[in-house]
């Protein structure tokens, strides 16, 4: 890992004082509301992502920032930070150790840095373009597994499915043709999981750029391919994802192309 590289530097110091959060208030009663139906936020949501945004100001005033809790802050164009201060909010709210935070720096629309912190696994997933991807500081790559009969796969609902039923005909397609499919509840740390072969694909929809921008650099610099749901080039603000070992890529595709959601930038 190139530890000169100062915004790899900073998104790491970051993760870790919001990891601190993380593990200080964990299994502790929480302040619990909802944004929507099953869409949870904490206090420790909040807490962790007003750490983040302070360190942010006072080391690149003149970077834009965009969290999920608070939006954006500062006008500029050229730098910003994408900023999920804790992914997997209602796998936390229950002890369930499948959260993390995760921050990506992007350099006029192209993901530069990416830092992933799972403070209850004890992981740190970091990411420079150009330099690789790594876990607690040791290379990572994505698996060698070719098909997906023999892969394992994961993907993520959005709270609306209690309402349409959406993404369901995507799991039971992958059901029938993967070896297993997880759904973790943390789509940053199943992007982590591809890049470092645990998992062998991903996709999911309605996404916020913040849930998939440092998670889509860790597999890229792993060796690992991400784009839209159907194939073509992939953007952070796309809603959709589909993350590979880049061997199952293709065959991936073809089983989304089938479903129901196969024109992923309809899908709000």
């Amino acid at each position: 890992m190139n530890a000169m590289n100062p915004f790899l530097e900073a998104a790491i110091a970051m993760c870790e004082e919001a990891g601190a959060i993380h593990a200080r208030y964990l299994h502790q009663e929480q302040v619990i509301s909802e944004k929507g139906v099953g869409d949870l936020v904490t206090e420790v949501d909040r807490r962790a992502e007003a750490a983040i945004i302070e360190r942010l100001r006072a080391l690149f005033p003149d970077h834009a920032i965009l969290a999920e809790e608070s939006g954006r802050h500062a006008a500029g164009e050229d730098y910003i930070w994408y900023v999920d201060p804790l992914d997997g909010t209602t796998n936390y709210a229950h002890g369930f150790p499948a959260f993390c935070v995760s921050i990506a720096l992007l350099h006029r629309g192209r993901v530069e840095v990416a830092a992933v912190h799972a403070v209850a696994l004890g992981e740190l997933f970091t990411a420079a373009r150009g330099e690789g991807a790594w876990r607690n500081g040791r290379p990572i790559r994505v698996s060698r597994v070719p098909d997906i009969a023999r892969s394992l796969v994961a993907t993520g609902f959005s709270p609306s499915v209690r309402e349409d039923g959406h993404n369901i005909a995507e799991f039971v397609a992958f059901l029938h043709r993967a070896q297993a499919v997880r759904r973790p509840g943390s789509a940053a740390l199943d992007l982590a999981f591809v890049a470092c072969g645990r998992l062998d694909g991903f996709w999911e929809y309605r996404l916020a750029p913040w849930d998939v921008a440092a998670g889509s650099l860790l597999v890229t610099e792993a060796g690992g391919v991400v784009t839209q749901i159907d194939g073509t080039a992939f953007d952070p603000a796309g809603r959709a994802i589909l993350a590979s070992n880049g061997l199952v890529h293709e065959e991936m595709r073809q089983v989304l192309a089938t479903t129901p959601n196969r024109h992923p930038h309809t899908v709000s």
